[in-house]
């Protein structure tokens, strides 16, 4: 892959992370439950970070980077999405999350399959390994909090 087609390939992945974090921003600002405006808020920052993360990629051997994969449960693939609304439902929101988080992850997931070098590869592996940890963590608490009789107490 050339130079200049991975820096686009960046660029466009960093604006995505922009996107994302505008989006938990958003999110953050109009649920009413704490703990959620909390989770939404951390996850801004996370997406913050892969923005820094990326950028930092445009000048960084990706080689180096060790992360582990998260898990995929595929509980909110099937989820009708929700619309962002000023009354947005808690249980709405992380849907709404969860499939930013699926479409994150498939991009990168493609983008690694389209790679034609194992650095480039590599860096798209890892980025979609960390979009799925955030599905598989907002997936946990849309199950506890949409079937809490599923949760041991």
């Amino acid at each position: 892959m050339k130079a200049e087609d991975a820096k686009k390939i960046i660029s466009t992945a960093i604006d995505r992370e922009v996107e994302a974090y505008t989006f938990y921003r958003t999110i953050a600002d109009k649920v009413k439950d704490k703990n959620l405006k909390d989770l939404f808020a951390e996850l801004a920052g996370d997406e913050k970070k892969h923005r820094e993360f990326l950028e930092g990629f445009l000048t960084k051997n990706v080689s180096k980077l060790k992360i582990s994969p998260g898990h995929d449960y595929k509980v909110g693939d099937a989820l009708p999405t929700p619309k962002l609304t000023a009354d947005l439902k808690p249980l709405d929101g992380l849907v709404l999350a969860i499939k930013k988080e699926l479409e994150a992850m498939q991009m990168y997931t493609q983008l690694a399959k389209m790679a034609a070098d194992t650095e480039t590869q590599l860096l798209f592996s890892q980025l979609a390994n960390m979009e799925r940890g955030h599905k598989a963590r907002l997936e946990d608490l849309y199950t506890e909090m949409a079937f809490p009789e599923n949760v041991w107490v």
